[in-house]
């Protein structure tokens, strides 16, 4: 074996491939095939793209799965704070051991191929699935579709929970283009779910050149959390299916939970659910989104980092007032178009905190202090450090307020760690 620690497998494939982000399945495939992963029994495949919520919908369809006695293997990017949480099997992820026999199997057979960080991780993944003979297995794509790792697998369904502008260099400027890469996970005569009312027409026109059935979120299916009993409904067919009281149902995570539903009537499979099963498959929510954290203030991490993630983000601070200050430690990467999320959010913020991440892509507080003081009122406060930031936010937000954490996986990543492990006597609010 190449390395014994996953830490050194990881910081090696950081270096191997000229390329971080390589888009193409050739050199992937080559590999795959030489470990027989396209060949003899492959697992039921759903594959998951969109804009914003793909992580919810793959992490809800795998509790879900679960619970109906299926044996489900999760492929989610980019990981929170350890890389194990990209595979994980049966709801508990790979352990380090696993992964770093799947990379020497991976190296073994790669020959002098080389691939990418985010290859590597895929096949690892398809390896360790096949190995649990898992039922399903869910597949995140990590950039656009159509040349994404992921795809290399056809999908017997596949979802796009919606399409909106990010990655502009890799995917395109606009809907329509984004929309195209993103239906490129598309198979002939299979189903494709739509988390969205109305999708770029490219995805609807490759849908109909492949004759896949389209299921689109308010035309086809929808959840409606108000109803007495809460109901998911097959829209014109009369068909629905009772929830009971499902609780934190609302609105994005309503959407992803509707679309999630509806992918696994596409397999019929909703029948077989009980409220129960629905509310695990709720509770399964990855971290890091929404995600709400007791204490004075109340904290609430979310990894948004584009515009309509931040119009989401914004609609939960309206839905959920406190009655302190809502304070923001904001870090972006330098790519985002960052003035439609200001936009989004400035109505719903007393305070921002740019704050300093590590990693070349990211963008300096320095920068964004700039951006954001162009804002009309609005009070700014750099910190270089996150222990600045956390204790700026603390004492901003006071014991009836919010700390809102946003902006990166990074972000959301560098806080959650800090609050996790605070040294004794730091300063709690109260």
């Amino acid at each position: 074996m190449r390395f014994s620690t996953l830490t050194d497998w990881l910081a090696w494939q950081e270096t191997l491939h000229p390329k971080a982000i390589d888009p193409g399945l050739e050199r992937l495939a080559r590999v795959a095939d030489a470990l027989g992963l396209r060949n003899g029994s492959v697992p039921t495949t759903i594959t998951v793209a969109g804009t914003n919520g793909k992580g919810t919908v793959a992490t809800v369809l795998a509790a879900l799965l679960r619970s109906m006695g299926f044996r489900v293997g999760l492929y989610t990017s980019p990981h929170l704070l350890r890389y194990n949480e990209r595979v994980n099997i049966d709801g508990q992820p790979a352990t380090d051991a696993e992964l770093c026999n799947a990379f020497d199997r991976i190296d073994g057979a790669r020959g002098p191929v080389s691939l990418t960080y985010f290859e590597f991780g895929t096949l690892a993944a398809a390896l360790l699935f096949r190995d649990a003979q898992v039922d399903f297995q869910i597949l995140e794509v990590g950039l656009g579709g159509r040349l994404d790792a992921v795809n290399l697998w056809d999908a017997d369904v596949a979802v796009i929970t919606g399409v909106d502008l990010d990655h502009e260099a890799w995917l395109g400027s606009d809907r329509e283009s984004v929309g195209r890469e993103k239906a490129g996970i598309l198979r002939p005569g299979r189903p494709l779910v739509l988390g969205e009312t109305d999708p770029p027409r490219s995805v609807l026109e490759t849908a109909r050149e492949l004759r896949a059935q389209v299921y689109r979120q308010g035309v086809d299916f929808g959840l409606d959390a108000a109803a007495p009993g809460c109901r998911w409904t097959w829209l014109g067919s009369g068909r629905s299916l009772g929830l009971g009281t499902p609780a934190g149902l609302a609105g994005a995570r309503q959407r992803n939970v509707a679309t999630a539903l509806a992918a696994l009537h596409t397999l019929g499979l909703q029948e077989r659910l009980t409220p129960e099963d629905v509310q695990a498959g709720i509770e399964a929510v990855p971290p890091g989104r929404l995600q709400r954290i007791a204490g004075r203030p109340e904290w609430l991490l979310d990894v948004a980092h584009n515009a309509q993630a931040a119009r989401e983000l914004a609609a939960f601070l309206r839905e959920h007032p406190v009655p302190g200050p809502t304070v923001a430690i904001v870090a972006l990467m330098a790519d985002k178009r960052r003035q439609p999320i200001f936009e989004a959010l400035e109505s719903q913020i007393a305070v921002w905190i740019p704050m300093r991440i590590p990693g070349e892509r990211a963008l300096g507080p320095e920068i964004l202090s700039q951006e954001l003081q162009a804002l009309p009122g609005a009070q700014v406060l750099r910190a270089d450090a996150v222990a600045d930031a956390v204790r700026a936010a603390r004492q901003h937000a006071g014991p009836d307020g919010r700390s809102v954490v946003f902006g990166s996986f990074l972000t959301v990543q560098a806080v959650t760690e800090w609050l996790a492990n605070e040294p004794p006597g730091a300063d709690t609010g109260t």
